[in-house]
């Protein structure tokens, strides 16, 4: 299980571009004052909705799952 940051120690995620240009451009006007803090909001409201237990296994189909969503995202 990977290790969690404490306190406001914060990390570098990178992401395309084009992702990041068109994620402005969606929440320009909609109250947030960045991408990092609407990608935070977005990031926060996911892992609060799914836990792990140590003993969550992952199928080879969940793994396909999970790079066809990232591929359809634009990570892939």
């Amino acid at each position: 299980m990977p290790k969690r940051s404490r306190g406001g120690e914060k990390v570098t995620i990178k992401i395309p571009r084009p992702l990041y240009e068109r994620i402005g451009a969606i929440i320009d006007g909609a109250g947030y004052n960045s991408v990092t803090e609407f990608v935070v909001h977005v990031m926060r409201d996911i892992a609060t909705t799914h836990t792990l237990s140590e003993d969550d296994t992952y199928t080879a189909q969940d793994l396909e799952r999970v790079k066809a969503r990232l591929r359809s995202l634009g990570y892939l």
